[in-house]
């Protein structure tokens, strides 16, 4: 059974790498849900998969009668859910502000739409060599203008 865990676990980690590296928020959101349930299933395949007894102890014993399963990992994975959960709705937030402002969730054209630093040198349509814009340093500005997309004017 652990070995079927092990590898929905890798699955589902590597979906939500996949997921991550993609230039779409809403992708990136569901990567990180994915990844937080892919760690979820880790901690629970790590605590061993048994059906052994609940982790309770009767009133009048001193003891566990016998062998009973191990509550940290429940525990944990309880709180990892409630983290996850929270985690999510609070990026769900965010995207969506970044949509109303930005009209756009690719995080390429959001990165366009950022005013440019005081001294920044922005390199412009027709430049031989954007790698060495930063080192020639002729021309600063804000730039504001030149890098917001058309829709966000």
């Amino acid at each position: 059974m652990e070995n079927v865990l092990a590898i929905a676990v890798g699955v589902l980690v590597a979906c939500a790498v996949y997921l991550v590296l993609a230039r779409d928020l809403v992708r990136v959101m569901l990567g990180l849900t994915i990844l937080a349930n892919g760690v979820n299933l880790l901690i629970f395949t790590a605590g061993r998969v048994t059906r052994d007894a609940p982790p309770l102890i009767p009133g009048d014993a001193q003891g566990p009668a016998g062998v009973m399963a191990n509550p940290l990992p429940q525990a944990l994975i309880l709180t990892a859910i409630v983290i996850s959960f929270s985690l999510t709705a609070f990026a769900l937030v965010l995207t969506y502000r970044a949509y109303v402002a930005m009209r756009t969730v690719d995080v390429d054209a959001m990165r366009l739409a950022e005013p440019a630093y005081p001294g920044q040198r922005l390199p412009r349509p027709g430049d031989a060599d954007v790698a060495d814009a930063g080192a020639a340093g002729s021309e600063t500005g804000d730039g504001a203008a030149r890098n917001v997309p058309e829709a966000a004017q």
